[in-house]
C-alpha cells in the first residue's frame, strides 16, 4: 500500500536592516522590525491562516485519514509569538487533531552542522523544547535546514536518537532507482531516509501556475493519475514543499486551494493508497537500499548542493567569521548576545548574498529584501563588526567586575598586608 507523505517547511527569518558603517558602535538595532512584521502579516493572511483552516477541514472531513507534517523553524515560531499569535494558535489546533506531526530541525534554520557540532546540537535541543511547549510532541524525525544532508549527518542524527530523516532525492545519487522507497545511509544501523520525490513535489510548488509548462493546467485528475501510476513500484511518495506554496507562491487566484481541497479524496479513490506522517512511514516500511551521499546535498537550486549559501567568497567569508566567534559568544554567558549570534546564523542571510544568474538567480532575488547580494554582504558584515565590538567590551567589563569582586571579598587589612609583603619581596 503506497503512502503519501506530505511535509511542509514553515520558516521566516529575522531580516536585518540596512545597517551602515556609521551605525557600528552607535546602534545595536540590527533587524528590520517593520519589514519583518509586514511580511509576516502578508504571509499570515495569504497562506498560513487560510491553509491551516483548509488542512483542519480536510482532516475532519476525512476522519483522520488525511495526515500531514510540518517543520517550523524557531525563528518562525518567535515571529508568530511576537506578531501573529493567531497563526501559532491555528498550528496548535492542527496538532490537537492527532493527525499532524512536527519534525525536528535547527532552531535558527542554520548551517551549524557544517561548522560546529556543539552549536548544532544546542539548536536541535532548543528547537525540541519549543515544539514540546506548543505542540506537545517530541520529534523523532529530523529535517535539516533546506534538506541539507550527507552520510555524516545521518550517523550523527541517529546517535542523537532520531528514527528518520527527510532529504532530497538527488538523481546523481539515486541513478535509476526510485525515490518512492525508504533508504538508509551506509554508516548507520537503523535510521531511515525519506527521499523527496522532487518531480511530483515541484509540479505543485513551482509549476502549478506556469502557463508555459506543457502539462498546464494541473488538474486533480491529472495529478491523481501520476500518483496512482506508482502503485507496484513504490511504498512512499514523499511530497515535500514550502508551506508558502499555498496562497503566497501560488496565489489563491490560480486555483491552488481548490486543488488542495479535492486532492486527498482523489488520491484515496485508489484503495491501495493512504496518507502517513514521516514517523508512520518509518514504522511501516523497511529501508530497501543504500543512499550513499558522501557530499552535502540540499533541495535548493539546480545543483541541489550547498552553492545557494557558499558559492562565492562573500558567503564563505561571512559564514567563516560568524562561527569564528562562537567561543567568545558563549563565554559571555549573555542571553542577548547569544540570541543575536544565533539569528545571524540563519541561512537566509547567506542566501541573499548569492550571485547566481538566470533562473536560480531570479529565485534568490525574489526572496531577498536587499537591492543586491553585495548590499546583503555589506550590511551583514557591519552588524558582525558591531557584535564583535560588543563581545570584546562585555568580556573586558566582566574581567573588571571580577577583579573588583575579588578585591571586595578580601578584608582591607589583608590587602594592605599583602602589599607590604609584595613590596618587601621586590626589594630583597
Amino acid at each position: 500500500m503506497p503512502s503519501i507523505c506530505f511535509y511542509f517547511q514553515v520558516h521566516q527569518p529575522f531580516r536585518i536592516r540596512n545597517y551602515s558603517f556609521f551605525d557600528i558602535g552607535t546602534s545595536h538595532i540590527y533587524e528590520d522590525e517593520q519589514k519583518n512584521r509586514e511580511i509576516m502579516d502578508k504571509v499570515a493572511e495569504k497562506c498560513y491562516l487560510k491553509t491551516n483552516r483548509k488542512m483542519l477541514e480536510l482532516i475532519q472531513r476525512h476522519q483522520g485519514k488525511f495526515r500531514i507534517s510540518y517543520s517550523i523553524s524557531g525563528t518562525a515560531i518567535e515571529q508568530f509569538e511576537k506578531y501573529r499569535p493567531d497563526v501559532l494558535q491555528s498550528f496548535i489546533e492542527l496538532a490537537n487533531t492527532g493527525c499532524v506531526e512536527f519534525l525536528s530541525e535547527t532552531y535558527s534554520h542554520s548551517l551549524s552542522f557544517i561548522y560546529s557540532k556543539e552549536e548544532f546540537r544546542r539548536q536541535v535541543q532548543k528547537h525540541a523544547e519549543v515544539i514540546k511547549k506548543y505542540f506537545n510532541q517530541t520529534p523523532t524525525v529530523f529535517r535539516n535546514t533546506e534538506l541539507i544532508f550527507n552520510n555524516e549527518l545521518a550517523a550523527y542524527i541517529e546517535d542523537m536518537g532520531f528514527k528518520g530523516i527527510v532529504c532530497e532525492g538527488v538523481d546523481r545519487i539515486l541513478g535509476t532507482r526510485s525515490p518512492n522507497f525508504l533508504y538508509r545511509s551506509p554508516n548507520t544501523k537503523e535510521i531511515k531516509l525519506l527521499l523527496k520525490n522532487y518531480r511530483l513535489s515541484d509540479d505543485i510548488a513551482f509549476r502549478f501556475s506556469d502557463r508555459g509548462w506543457k502539462e498546464f493546467p494541473l488538474t486533480v485528475d491529472k495529478y491523481k493519475q501520476w500518483v496512482h501510476s506508482i502503485a507496484g513500484n513504490g511504498e512512499c511518495v514523499n511530497l515535500f514543499m514550502d508551506y508558502e506554496t499555498f496562497g503566497e507562491h501560488q496565489w489563491e487566484s490560480t486555483g491552488i486551494f481548490s486543488f488542495l481541497d479535492h486532492l486527498p479524496a482523489a488520491i484515496m479513490e485508489h484503495p491501495d493508497f493512504d496518507f502517513k506522517t514521516p514517523s508512520e512511514v518509518v514504522a511501516a516500511y523497511p529501508a530497501r537500499d543504500v543512499y550513499d551521499a558522501h557530499d552535502f546535498t540540499s533541495w535548493a537550486d539546480m545543483e541541489r548542493d550547498l552553492s545557494a549559501w557558499l558559492s562565492n567568497s562573500m558567503q564563505q567569508e561571512a559564514m567563516k567569521q560568524i562561527y569564528s566567534i562562537e567561543k567568545d559568544v558563549k563565554e559571555c554567558n549573555n542571553p542577548e548576545i547569544l540570541n543575536v549570534w544565533e539569528r545571524l546564523q540563519t541561512s537566509d542571510h547567506y542566501y541573499y548574498m548569492c550571485t547566481k544568474f538566470w533562473n536560480d538567480g531570479d529565485v534568490h532575488k525574489y526572496f531577498s529584501p536587499f537591492d543586491s547580494p553585495y548590499d546583503a554582504y555589506l550590511y551583514f558584515m557591519n552588524i558582525y563588526s558591531d557584535l564583535e565590538c560588543r563581545i570584546k567590551a562585555f568580556k573586558k567589563k566582566a574581567r573588571r567586575d571580577l577583579v573588583k569582586q575579588l578585591k571586595d571579598s578580601v578584608p582591607r587589612a589583608e590587602r594592605i598586608e599583602a602589599k607590604i609583603v609584595r613590596k618587601q619581596v621586590l626589594q630583597s
